[in-house]
């Protein structure tokens, strides 16, 4: 699963968490990790900070940040393996609050190869399997 933690004006405007707020997070990666739950995730800096590339057919325009629209971009993620939404649900009731306010974070499973179908060809499987030991023996 992905575990996406949604910007506020305050983390879009570059407002960095106190020291509390760091320290029960840290403790809460803590349990992720020993739990075996958490696999990645980081925080993400202002969007002020990013770009985004938009395509249109062939064509691509680069936007510089920020964005507007502070409902739709992210603040940072975890890369969760749970057995079930439900268990995720329980992990993000469980995480202290990422902001000094209010705050949502959204869960979203990612795809799985049954997901594709036919187009999911052996050859693709096959592509993808490698890439994945690829990326597992260079981030050793």
């Amino acid at each position: 699963m992905m575990v996406i933690i949604k910007a506020t004006p305050e983390s879009e405007a570059g407002q960095m968490p106190g020291t509390e707020l760091l320290t029960a997070m840290g403790r809460y990666n803590e349990e992720l990790v020993k739990a075996g739950v958490m696999q990645g995730g980081d925080g993400l800096k202002p969007s002020s900070k990013g770009i985004r590339v938009k395509f249109s057919g062939k064509d691509r325009t680069v936007v510089d940040g920020p964005f507007a629209e502070v409902k739709e971009l992210i603040a940072g993620y975890w890369i969760w393996q749970v057995e079930s939404m439900d268990e995720a649900v329980e992990w993000v009731r469980r995480c202290p609050n990422p902001m000094t306010g209010e705050s949502e974070i959204e869960i979203r499973p990612f795809f799985e190869a049954a997901d594709f179908g036919e187009a999911f060809t052996s050859e693709l499987q096959e592509q993808e399997a490698r890439l994945r030991s690829e990326i597992d023996a260079r981030t050793r």
